[in-house]
């Protein structure tokens, strides 16, 4: 059975990761549109904004908030929220 984009996408949107990251408010645009909607994801300023919810400590990396459809922003939008994922975790003391 073939799959395509747009149900592919749609089961993503669907998925408990959307889930959880749409209890934080109404993505960048507030368009519910599903292409918008995974656009606003890939692009990692939403991400990011959730991110500064959870550990707000401050950082010298600013987001690009105009991303504009350029590859290499999202990269690096997305890399600067790996870094943080992790510099949260490994700033955390691990209870027992």
């Amino acid at each position: 059975m073939d799959v395509t984009v747009s149900e592919l996408m749609e089961l993503f949107l669907q998925s408990p990761l959307v889930t959880w990251v749409k209890t934080f408010g109404p993505f960048g645009s507030g368009n519910q549109d599903n292409l918008t909607m995974y656009m606003d994801l890939a692009d990692g300023i939403f991400l990011n904004q959730i991110m500064l919810q959870i550990d707000p400590r401050p950082t010298n990396q600013r987001i690009n908030k105009h991303v504009n459809n350029d590859v290499n922003l999202r990269i690096q939008n997305l890399t600067i929220l790996v870094r943080n994922i992790k510099t949260y975790y490994q700033a955390k003391p691990v209870l027992q």
